[in-house]
Order: C-alpha cells, then structure tokens, then sequence
C-alpha cells in the first residue's frame, strides 16, 4: 500500500509559530501536481513533538482532507509513552487516515521486549495500516530485525520505515520481512541503494523541496531502470547534503520558505535556519532550479 516517493511533510508556521493551514493547502497541491506517492503529517518533520493535541487532530484532518483520498496519508502518532501513542492512534483513526507511522519511543530506552509490547498496543487500538518507524540517531534506541521479524507477522502492521543508513540492515529487514510488510527507506542519502536492496520507497525530507526528482527516482526503480534512477539521485545530492547543515526540519523549511511555500515560523527550542548556512541550502535549490529548466 505504502511505496514510492513519500514526503514527510513539514508543518508550515507563521512568524509567530502558528500553524498556517492556507500553507497546508498550498502544499498538497504542489505534491499531488509533483507526483508524490504519499504524504506523512505531524512526523518528525512535521515537528510533531511540538505540536499540541488539538493542533495535532487540526493538522491531520486538514491534509487528508486537502489530499481526498488520491494517495495514502499517514499520521505519525508515535510518543515515548504507549498511552499517548495509543490515544493519537485512535485519533489519527477517526480523522480519516490512511495509515500512522509510529516512531520508537525516544528517551525511555526500552528493551526489545518492551518495543514489541509497545508496538503490539498501538495495533491493537488501530483501525487502519501500521507503520513501524525506527531512527536510533533521535531515539537512542534500535528496533532489531529479529523484532520486526515478529511483529510484522500481525495483519496490521504492513511495513517499516528504517532510517538507519545501513544497506545490510536493509537487506535482512526485506527478507525478515517478505511476504508480510514492506520496507521503506528513512534516509535520503541512502535511499537508493536501499530501493536497490529492495525497499518499496523512502519517506524523505528533501522531497519537500523537490518532490518531482524524488517521485521520478522512485518510478525508475520501481520498474527496475537503474540509469534513470542514478541519474535522478545524482541530481538531488547536493540538495541532500545541504539539507543536513543543521537539525531537520530547520534547513528543509528554510528552503520551502525562499520557495515561496510557507512562511518562516518553527518551534522552539528549533530556530530558522542560521544566516551562515542560508548560501548552501540557496545554492543547492538554485542549481537544482537550473536543472530543471534544462530538463523543460
């Protein structure tokens, strides 16, 4: 079900940090006229921890009913507590979704028994797909393959998002995982040597600011055109490296914002993006603009 170019979205904000759903809109059009395959709402990206329960169940019910079922909307409803996993679950559920992505818990630290606890909670109160999503750089702690392996046995959990740039990693999920739920990559820079390994797509940051490229690198792998796919990624590096300068979503907002997109609000304890990194993420847009063109 979940495959593809898939964007993590961002959560557009004003100077003041509220949330700009005219920006909202204005998003799903520019990724539904790109081609992306999918769109997650209030992840990591989204600044989800930031975000409050009403501005969660706003923000979800805006995009899914902006995106009017053309492709998969997945809610991130992960937290460091079940309870609250379980209860944004249910609600992500009611508003319409096509599926929540549900990130470890961070902080806590569980053991692998604990994960496979935590997960078998949020899938017993979903009514709609689960999406394992595992990223020990922001969690400090590493869903294993021989869990998954486990938990993907269940109907209701039909893929995982790794974002742990490791390709053996990646090969041993795809086969742990055959037959019962897909892979998707969690890491821009690695995604398409984990497509070449086998996974169904990437949920990507930098598809925000270049959602065409990515939807049309997913398409040359899917039908197993390798060049045309090289040549896409190649096109997108820079872009890649220049929205690592600093804590995503800091730099991909920054990038939307000189794009005109959304404004250039963002969360404490996040700041905008700094004016000594501003030149790199520019000129990587600007370059890829150029490209563009040269494409037309």
């Amino acid at each position: 079900m979940f495959h593809g170019s898939i964007v993590a979205l961002v959560t557009p904000m004003d100077e003041r940090g509220r949330i700009d759903f005219a920006a909202v809109q204005r998003l799903v059009t520019f990724h539904l006229d790109a081609g992306s395959d999918g769109l997650v709402v209030a992840g990591t990206t989204g600044e989800s921890a930031m975000l409050s329960v009403d501005e969660f169940a706003s923000l979800v019910e805006a995009v899914a009913g902006a995106v009017g079922r053309r492709i998969p909307v997945l809610a991130g409803t992960g937290s460091a507590s079940t309870a609250s996993a379980v209860e944004r679950t249910r609600l992500a559920c009611e508003l319409g979704v096509d599926g929540v992505l549900v990130v470890t818990p961070y902080y806590v630290r569980p053991m692998q028994s604990g994960l496979a606890a935590h997960y078998e909670a949020v899938a017993d109160a979903s009514r709609v797909p689960v999406v394992l999503y595992n990223v020990p750089s922001r969690t400090a702690v590493d869903l294993q393959p021989e869990t998954v392996e486990r938990l993907v046995r269940r109907d209701e959990i039909v893929a995982i998002k790794e974002a742990k740039p490791d390709l053996a990693r990646i090969g041993d999920l795809v086969a742990r995982c055959a037959g019962h739920a897909s892979v998707l990559s969690g890491d821009d820079g690695t995604c398409l040597a984990a497509l070449r390994e086998g996974a169904e797509g990437v949920i990507s940051v930098a598809a925000n600011a270049a959602p065409a490229e990515f939807a049309r690198l997913c398409a040359a792998a899917r039908r197993g055109d390798w060049a045309a796919a090289q040549a896409a990624f190649d096109g997108l590096g820079e872009l890649i490296e220049a929205l690592g300068v600093e804590t995503n979503p800091i730099p991909v907002k920054w990038a939307l914002h000189r794009q005109g997109l959304i404004g250039p609000g963002i969360r404490l304890p996040l700041l905008p993006l700094a004016e000594d990194k501003r030149d790199r993420v520019e000129a990587a847009m600007a370059r890829l603009a150029q490209a563009r063109q040269t494409d037309e």
